[in-house]
């Protein structure tokens, strides 16, 4: 047998060995790294009257530390899609505690907290025990009633508490008018369309949060969709009135004079007749993913 046979045999027995170490030194290594993103989430001292007693001066500054442990860890549990937010209400608690007029803590804390899964940890209930505990230490600040009235209007679907955080807040001088606007018309309406355009508008252009700025945006577009689509089942419900027949697509009613053109969704996708005639997302459309995971989380 030559050199080169023996070389090229040699080379077909070590590659496979070789590929197999590989393979190996990989599962070690993501198991290694999932034990340290473990390891990190255990390793939290979550006594805040200690840390506070032990802090003396320090305390508002350890609080700005935690704050910051709490914006990495929610945003880790996002970026990796791990719905175990565990440690975030520890975090939250120590942070308050530690400082408790750092009010951005409570603002988007409670977001974090009540935001459905997989967005948040889905737990509203603790939302609203941070916000009060912001309340109780920043009786001046207005706005905590805002995000307590926003908790109650979306997550729990309790006007009756909506309408009277919303009116509580309005109380302070230095609220906005539209806060009282607000309790009246939820107290009036319940869940409305126009209501929760409203807010969700007020959360896009009062955040500075990327992500609580994006995940507003998006629940606007949907609304925007929802409302798209309630007004073109009305145009479809008078076309079959006046021809005895449903249309199938959006083109028969520009046809029929009844539209000007086929409209499209916020992201530029033209809405479609479903197999029941009524109006839905284009299956092309990105806002549908968008729609389904906030069904889902209902």
């Amino acid at each position: 047998m030559s050199a080169q046979n023996s070389k090229n045999w040699l080379l077909l027995i070590l590659l496979p060995v070789g590929f197999a170490g590989v393979w190996q030194l990989q599962q070690r290594i993501d198991g290694q790294r999932a034990a340290l993103h473990q390891e990190r989430d255990e390793l939290v001292l979550r006594s805040g009257k200690l840390l506070k007693a032990m802090s003396l001066e320090y305390a508002p500054l350890m609080a700005d530390i935690y704050w910051t442990r709490v914006v990495q860890y929610y945003g880790d549990k996002r970026e990796r899609h791990d719905p175990n937010f565990e440690l975030l209400w520890p975090l939250l608690d120590v942070t308050t505690t530690l400082d408790p007029n750092l009010l951005v803590a409570y603002r988007f804390g409670s977001t974090f907290l009540s935001e459905p899964s997989p967005r948040g940890a889905g737990h509203p209930e603790l939302g609203i025990e941070l916000l009060e505990r912001g309340i109780k230490a920043n009786p001046e600040y207005w706005r905590f009633y805002e995000d307590l009235g926003f908790v109650y209007y979306f997550e729990l679907k309790d006007y009756a508490r909506a309408s009277a955080a919303f009116a509580e807040g309005s109380k302070n001088p230095d609220a906005q008018i539209w806060m009282k606007v607000m309790a009246a018309k939820i107290a009036a309406e319940g869940e409305s369309l126009q209501t929760s355009i409203f807010l969700w508008n007020e959360v896009y252009q009062s955040t500075k949060d990327p992500q609580v700025k994006e995940n507003a945006l998006t629940h606007l577009q949907l609304l925007r969709v929802q409302q798209d689509c309630k007004q073109l089942d009305a145009l479809a419900d008078e076309f079959q009135k006046r021809t005895g027949r449903r249309p199938s697509r959006l083109v028969e009613l520009v046809q029929a004079g009844v539209l000007p053109r086929v409209p499209v969704d916020p992201a530029g996708y033209p809405y479609v007749f479903g197999p029941d005639g009524k109006a839905v997302l284009n299956l092309d459309s990105p806002l549908l993913e968008q729609q389904l995971l906030h069904q889902g989380s209902k």
